[in-house]
């Protein structure tokens, strides 16, 4: 490994991409028509006898809610899986987190009632043949014809359901977890048979249009998105890792070289997911933030180490090819509102920072950069950010220490409170631009704070990257 990377990268201006608005327009479209398929899944429900069921012939209330939660639970599962199928414009307007947010949101919704529909059929089971209800359940859940895969698919989606709980996550790797978080797909494949060729619904012309066009839709975007055009772009900008270097005894940047990287549109703040071919565990993909202004042809990763992924890229060979996804995210300075700004930074958190600061548009006095960190040694850019500071006259104020406890932002031997201290660093705060990255819970603490200052909803920019 080298020591030092250069800080006096040359600039680039990159290739204008789509206006904000049509980004927007597109993401807003999707938003729509999401809400569309929940309204056609219902009439179709509803024209089908489900509201005399529900109110009129209470004889068949069970069965035409069974019937009904189904419904929407597949239909919000298909929305889920597309809600992150990295639909360019649309991540770039809603963010990857909110996106990410959402998706898992749709997944518990879709969850419960995916397990209200079983319960309720197997209650309608057990009410007609009570002497017999064993037999009822077996014949419902195996025998019936394809229920035996659905009854498959229902266990695997549970079985991911468990590890995204978040005690569950904390007891796994990131590899893991996304490995696990695949059988996703293989359960819903699993459930749609019994729909298709024994359900209902889905017997007349128009419905089977809106189905099909539904999961086939989806599934294109997952292709073209996350299969197509990133390996599309990884071969156009034939990315291979150039040097591995040691920033920190636990953190570690790779300089990735590059054909045309201009074209990518990469702005700092952005992050990619990387797959390092040549190394054990390549085809999960990692996020990580570039941590240097982008150029022509070269871009820079940090990574801090933990997780099999992290070790593995430490000890890559110059030379070694890369795929990418993305670039991702919106912590950039387009979502800028004023003049000045202040950044707040912890441990690795700094990467998006290290790049904004350097091809940000500001002037001497307008930026200013918190660190928190534990100590100078695992300070990550530390004498970079000084010159940085220097060059561009940025305000750095260093705050090294432990936490000083759960709930604060602040490290020990700070006097005040978080809202106090944050007032001290920056006096203006409120007429700031505020962006943040840490961990989550510190993200918290200073998103906590900087409200009780005053800083407004739409001026804190964060983005979280927890799995």
């Amino acid at each position: 490994m080298t020591e030092t990377v250069s800080l006096r990268r040359p600039r680039r201006q990159p290739r204008p991409g789509p206006p904000a608005w049509a980004a927007r327009l597109v993401a807003d479209g999707m938003g729509v028509l999401a809400m569309a398929a929940v309204v056609v899944t219902t009439w179709i429900w509803a024209r089908n006898g489900g509201i005399l069921q529900t109110f009129v012939y209470l004889e068949y209330l069970v069965e035409s809610q069974a019937l009904y939660t189904g419904l929407l639970s597949q239909v919000l599962m298909v929305l889920m899986v597309l809600f992150m199928a990295r639909i360019p414009w649309v991540e770039q307007s809603w963010g990857h987190d909110v996106l990410a947010r959402r998706h898992k949101w749709l997944g518990y919704v879709s969850f419960w009632l995916a397990i209200t529909h079983t319960v309720l059929f197997a209650l309608n089971r057990v009410q007609r043949s009570p002497s017999e209800w064993a037999g009822a359940l077996w014949q419902l859940f195996v025998t019936d014809p394809w229920m035996l895969w659905a009854t498959i698919g229902t266990l695997l989606i549970i079985a991911v359901v468990i590890t995204s709980i978040q005690i569950a996550r904390r007891r796994l790797r990131y590899e893991s977890w996304h490995l696990l978080h695949l059988y996703s797909y293989l359960g819903m494949a699993f459930v749609v048979p019994h729909e298709i060729f024994d359900g209902q619904h889905f017997h007349e012309r128009w419905t089977q249009l809106f189905w099909w066009g539904l999961y086939f839709g989806s599934l294109a975007a997952v292709l073209i998105w996350r299969v197509v055009v990133p390996l599309w772009v990884s071969w156009r900008h034939k990315l291979v890792v150039e040097d591995v270097v040691a920033e920190t005894p636990s953190a570690f940047s790779i300089v990735l070289r590059g054909r045309k990287l201009d074209r990518l549109r990469t702005k700092s703040g952005q992050f990619f997911i990387f797959r390092f071919l040549g190394s054990p565990g390549w085809t999960r993909g990692n996020p990580y933030s570039i941590s240097a202004a982008p150029t022509d042809g070269d871009l820079r990763v940090t990574l801090e180490a933990g997780g099999d992924g992290a070790e593995r890229a430490r000890t890559l060979a110059v030379g070694s090819r890369v795929l990418i996804e993305g670039p991702y995210g919106t912590m950039t300075a387009a979502r800028r509102r004023h003049p000045r700004m202040v950044m707040l930074a912890a441990g690795v958190g700094i990467t998006p920072f290290r790049a904004l600061l350097e091809d940000s548009d500001y002037q001497p006095g307008e930026a200013t950069l918190i660190y928190r960190y534990t100590n100078d040694e695992h300070a990550i850019f530390l004498a970079e950010l000084t010159e940085l500071a220097e060059q561009r006259g940025i305000e750095l104020v260093l705050l090294p220490g432990r936490r000083r406890d759960d709930g604060s932002w602040l490290p020990d031997g700070v006097d005040g409170t978080d809202v106090e201290a944050l007032k001290r660093f920056v006096p203006d705060i409120a007429d700031r631009d505020v962006f943040a990255c840490g961990p989550v819970p510190w993200l918290k603490s200073v998103h906590r704070a900087a409200r009780r200052a005053g800083v407004k909803t739409r001026d804190f920019h964060d983005e979280d990257y927890a799995w």
